[in-house]
Formats: structure tokens, C-alpha cells, sequence
């Protein structure tokens, strides 16, 4: 069940190869131009470097967070997936990690490369990328659960955005705060085991309060 919905979630996206680059182009252009806008020396741009790179996606996730479950609720798929004995936990988890791979995982493969252009020290990279990877997959799943709240609604981005937001702000701050004491030659277990640990609750949680969202929203 979990792996064939996997697979049609992963082909109606590949049909729509726009709403799959949109998140990608805006994040490498708004970043790749931001070194322009504040000058070539390596001090500033190593400063300005991990906040722009994780705002960015955080911006970019959201991007395409509004369409996430809107297409379904159109057409009526939500209404019988909500049918089925088996309930909607497991095709409802198939569609976050289908967004991850295709919004998430993506914008952390490619920031090395923006990384470089910030000037920042290639010894960071790795845990860079790590904290992103959780980073982005907090994003996704968390994110969702506005989309779900807002899935009724004709113009919900602006009220999916004002709910999301401050859920977001943790995992900002713990993102950040882990590769900025790595930069500074502190230990950044801290914030990087907080970054995973919200990250955790959130895969195994925000499932459960989509499922519970979307039946609000179809009853509704």
C-alpha cells in the first residue's frame, strides 16, 4: 500500500515537471544573487552564508506546500482514500516522503555549491548537508499539516504560511546555531541532536494530526 502510493505520488509529480523545478529556481536564484547584492568579501558572506541558505529553503518548501493535498481534495481522491479500511495514515506518509524527495532532498544535494559561493570552509559541508537533510524533512512533514488545515479553503497560502511559520523557527535556530559553533570551533552536537530529535517527532507525529486535519476538513 505504502510503496504503490509512493509510486503514484512520484509519477503525478514527474507530469508536472514545473511544480517540481519552481521550489528549486527560486532557491538557487534568491541565493546565488544575495552574494551580489552584499559584496565579495569572504568575512561577510561566511556570516550572512548558513542564515540566507536556510531561509531560503525554508521559503522554498513553502512554496510548494499550498498544492500539496488541494489536487486531491478537487478531484475527489481525498474522499476515497479517506474510505479505505486501511485508512489514510500510510497513503498520507507515501505523499510527505514523495514531496521530501522531490523539494527537500534536492535543495540539499545542491548546497555544497551554494555553500562555495558563500565562501564557507569545505570542512563544514558535511554536517551542512546533515543538518538539511533534517532540516527540509521537518519542513515537508510539519508544513503539511497547514496544508492539510488549509486544504478547503481557495486562497489558503498566506493562512497556511501565518500557521506554519512558528513551528518553523525551532528548527531555524537549532539549524543554524549547530554549523555557526562548527565555524567557531565549538562541539555542534547540541543543537544538531535537537535538530534531529524535532525532527524525529515531527516523521512520526504530524502524520497523525494530517490524517485528523484532513477529516475535518472533507466533513467540513
Amino acid at each position: 500500500m505504502f510503496l504503490a502510493q509512493l509510486k503514484r505520488e512520484l509519477l503525478l509529480v514527474s507530469r508536472s515537471v514545473h511544480d517540481l523545478a519552481n521550489p528549486l529556481i527560486f532557491f538557487v536564484m534568491i541565493t546565488c544573487l544575495l552574494p551580489l547584492a552584499v559584496g565579495a568579501e569572504a568575512t561577510l558572506l561566511q556570516q550572512l552564508a548558513v542564515g540566507i541558505i536556510w531561509v531560503m529553503a525554508l521559503l522554498a518548501s513553502l512554496l510548494s506546500l499550498d498544492q500539496l493535498f488541494r489536487s486531491d481534495f478537487e478531484d475527489g481522491t481525498l474522499d476515497q482514500l479517506l474510505l479505505l479500511p486501511q485508512g489514510l495514515f500510510w497513503p498520507v506518509m507515501a505523499k510527505l516522503l514523495a514531496h521530501w524527495l522531490v523539494t527537500g532532498l534536492p535543495l540539499t544535494l545542491i548546497s555544497p555549491l551554494l555553500a562555495l559561493m558563500f565562501a564557507l570552509p569545505v570542512k563544514t559541508f558535511a554536517l551542512f548537508m546533515f543538518s538539511l537533510l533534517l532540516g527540509t524533512l521537518y519542513f515537508s512533514f510539519v508544513g503539511a499539516i497547514g496544508a492539510a488545515l488549509t486544504v478547503c479553503l481557495r486562497k489558503g497560502g498566506l493562512l497556511l504560511s501565518l500557521i506554519i511559520m512558528p513551528l518553523y523557527i525551532p528548527v531555524l535556530i537549532f539549524g543554524t546555531g549547530a554549523l555557526a559553533q562548527l565555524m567557531e570551533g565549538y562541539n555542534a552536537a547540541g543543537p544538531l541532536a535537537l535538530l534531529a530529535a524535532l525532527t524525529a517527532f515531527a516523521v512520526a507525529m504530524a502524520p497523525l494530526a494530517i490524517v485528523a486535519a484532513l477529516r475535518i476538513g472533507v466533513d467540513g
